[in-house]
């Protein structure tokens, strides 16, 4: 892989951003030009064999693209984080559409034979058991996201339950019961505990989707 400018320092970034809100396109060039490394680093996870990296970088560009072009500072979050998932969803809407052509294209395409002489299709041997690499994709980034949310949203008391509950951080998966017993409080407290933690994430979570 070739390689990329080096990132702007967090002073440069916001001086320039300023200008490329302006409307300047020197500016909003150069934030494209110093974020490629970034593109680089999310496309190394999406390198499958079918795919050459060149055009992934040049797929997951135009997500980069997208993401300045719609950057609002006032929302609190940095270029990176915001541009991140713009390239996450370019790369995963161009391997979801590559997956329904194969399908439109090859799933019924005659491949052989069977013992009796009948065609065989793709269609007959798929198994819905085959990984599938965006579907996996897609829950390796909501996961990642919840552990963000995890730490972002919950108490300490809401993580430590949630935690310990659904065995988060290498932790065991105990019970409700099991976790009042450990930290000297009834198991009604901590099922209430548990439900509000769960509503906020999921109420975050739903947020974050709406929002990118």
């Amino acid at each position: 892989m070739k390689s990329f400018p080096k990132p702007l320092s967090a002073k440069e970034e916001s001086e320039i951003l300023s200008k490329c809100i302006e409307g300047s396109k020197e500016a909003r060039d150069v934030l494209i030009e110093r974020n490629l490394r970034l593109v680089a680093h999310i496309v190394k996870k999406y390198n499958t064999a079918d795919k050459e990296i060149d055009d992934l970088i040049s797929i997951g560009t135009i997500g980069l693209i997208k993401a300045i072009d719609t950057f609002d500072p006032e929302k609190g979050i940095r270029l990176a984080t915001y541009a991140s998932r713009c390239i996450d969803n370019e790369l995963l809407m161009m391997l979801r559409s590559g997956k329904r052509q194969a399908k439109e294209i090859y799933l019924y395409e005659p491949i052989g034979s069977d013992k009796e002489g009948h065609e065989i299709n793709l269609l007959d041997i798929i198994e819905s058991s085959d990984t599938d690499i965006v579907d996996e994709l897609d829950l390796q980034g909501n996961v990642k996201r919840l552990y963000e949310l995890v730490e972002k949203v919950l108490t300490k008391r809401e993580r430590q339950i949630i935690e310990m509950r659904y065995g988060l951080n290498l932790q065991e998966e105990i019970t409700q019961r099991e976790i009042a017993n450990k930290i000297g409080i009834s198991r009604s407290y901590v099922s209430r505990i548990e439900k509000k933690a769960l509503k906020k994430l999921r109420e975050s979570f739903e947020k974050e989707c709406r929002e990118y």
